[in-house]
């Protein structure tokens, strides 16, 4: 990460100093001139008000999968945190990149699967509550979307569930926030 830092004037108004297209010092409310010392922007305040403030720019969050934030959270919990990215993962940059300046975790999609040629039903998650039971062998099972006795949220699978259970050739329904 670069140690380079901007300066700015400003008041305690929350008022930056800025020079005109004549070189007066002026006070606006956004903006104002940058310098790269602390020295200059010293200066223009003992000369016109105000203090010094640094400019540091927010470095933008990195977006990882479930796994990769789980490996960048392990790290930091780790004796040497980047030897730890680098054993297990590949993607170093981008792990050490969200170690330093944060993460954001993707939302995995999910979908609700059709059960083909019955209108009406799609599978629904093994669940010790559910009406099957252990009678399902602990496999999706077909539910009829009227039934409100099911948990709901047992019907939503990621592409790996999906996958895992053999339902690829299914149709499948993306379900947005707006329908959970």
């Amino acid at each position: 990460m670069s140690e380079e830092k901007l300066y700015v004037v400003e008041d305690d108004n929350r008022l930056h100093l800025a020079f005109n297209d004549a070189g007066n010092p002026m006070w606006f409310q956004t903006g104002g001139n940058f310098t790269a010392t602390d020295s200059v922007a010293s200066m223009w305040s003992l000369k016109h008000g105000g203090h010094a403030v640094t400019f540091v720019e927010e470095p933008e969050k990195v977006v990882l999968s479930d796994k990769q934030a789980e490996i960048v959270e392990d790290a930091h919990n780790a004796k040497r945190p980047a030897s730890y990215i680098i054993l297990k993962s590949n993607d170093e940059e981008l792990l050490m990149n969200a170690f330093v300046n944060g993460y954001t975790v993707a939302k995995e999609k999910k979908y609700n699967v059709k059960v083909p040629h019955a209108e009406g039903w799609h599978f629904h998650k093994y669940s010790s509550a559910s009406k099957s039971g252990d009678a399902n062998g602990r496999k999706p099972f077909p539910a009829n979307d009227n039934d409100t006795n099911l948990n709901k949220s047992l019907m939503l699978f990621t592409k790996a569930e999906i996958e895992h259970y053999g339902l690829q050739d299914c149709e499948k329904e993306e379900v947005t926030d707006d329908d959970d």
